[in-house]
């Protein structure tokens, strides 16, 4: 982060993380609060390391972080993750397209678990299939890697359609209130008709005519092994997207010793940041640096039921179809598969 970009970010928060001075005590200044907090976020130290590196209280530099991350959700939230529109999903589709080769597509969603120690008087709750405590981490990304929604806090335990289906995202995109634009026909080809707006996930997810999903098993035929690649290309940028934001805040690899509710405080921050530092300059360092350590946030599982209606079905082959045709296929798409 540039000093102009922690400057503006403090002109933003400063008003929520300033303290009255007292005739007894000077009140921690915000921009060193914001200071702690961003090495908090960038390195995962714990609360003891940041007391002595900054000569402040341990409690002092957990309430400033906590304070600081707060600010940041409340002031930067409305400008990073604007309301979506009509012509906000169009650009998005047209950028899939054009960079990953998936029309009508309105981004990539997945869910990762964000590692915690064990809460306290919490039983099972966040106790996960890795054999670890955590929270769920859904994010849906546009074409260039920056969250477009995101939902944080589900009980790491939480499958089988808790998650997504529970999600604003999902209750939302099932009722058609997130101006999502009209069914149209694919880019260059009319042959199938007007075709909805579809999100890209993995198995994990429901199959609907607004979630695309691969096609299960291994021993299939080529023309769904050629679907799942090209849904596997566009997929890809949800996985990017996380790893960016992993490697850039390193707190998300380290095993958060902090309260559920403040964990969901952090996370969010992290990826409001993420929105507001990308570059598309610099992704790919960032990417080759999560490359290079070999760490992944681990994936949340079951997510919703296999069987899609027969809607869906239709879209999925109508895609299949497209993607063999002269109009959608990629030079390269037979010998990826």
């Amino acid at each position: 982060m540039s000093a102009e970009q922690m400057d503006n970010v403090l002109s933003l928060v400063g008003a929520d993380i300033t303290r009255q001075t007292t005739t007894y005590r000077a009140s921690i200044e915000p921009k060193q609060r914001l200071a702690v907090t961003l090495r908090f976020l960038g390195t995962g130290e714990s609360f003891s390391s940041l007391a002595f590196q900054y000569r402040l209280g341990i409690s002092t530099v957990a309430e400033s972080v906590h304070m600081t991350c707060r600010a940041i959700e409340r002031q930067m939230m409305a400008s990073q993750f604007p309301k979506p529109t009509e012509e906000m999903w169009k650009n998005i589709a047209t950028k899939f397209w054009e960079k990953w080769n998936f029309p009508n597509c309105l981004g990539a969603i997945d869910g990762k678990h964000v590692t915690l120690v064990s809460p306290a008087n919490s039983g099972s709750l966040y106790f996960n299939y890795k054999g670890t405590f955590s929270i769920v981490l859904l994010a849906l990304a546009d074409a260039e890697y920056r969250f477009t929604f995101l939902q944080v806090g589900d009980f790491g335990r939480t499958s089988d359609g808790g998650v997504y289906s529970g999600s604003a995202l999902g209750r939302a995109m099932e009722a058609k209130k997130l101006s999502v634009p009209a069914d149209c026909p694919l880019p260059g080809s009319g042959a199938q008709g007007p075709m909805p707006y579809t999100m890209v996930g993995d198995a994990a997810f429901p199959l609907k005519t607004y979630m695309m999903r691969p096609f299960p098993g291994k021993q299939i035929p080529q023309w769904r092994r050629m679907f799942n690649y090209r849904l596997s290309r566009a997929r890809m940028v949800i996985e990017c997207a996380f790893g960016i934001l992993s490697s850039r805040w390193r707190v998300l690899h380290t095993k958060m010793n902090v309260k559920p509710s403040n964990a969901d405080s952090v996370v969010t921050a992290a990826c409001i940041l993420h929105n507001y530092l990308l570059n598309p300059s610099e992704n790919q360092r960032w990417l080759e640096e999560s490359e290079e350590r070999g760490e992944v946030l681990p994936c949340v599982r079951n997510m919703g039921g296999n069987r899609g209606c027969r809607e869906a079905y239709d879209v999925r082959e109508r895609l299949y179809t497209f993607f063999n045709s002269p109009e959608g296929r990629v030079s390269w798409q037979e010998q990826m598969i």
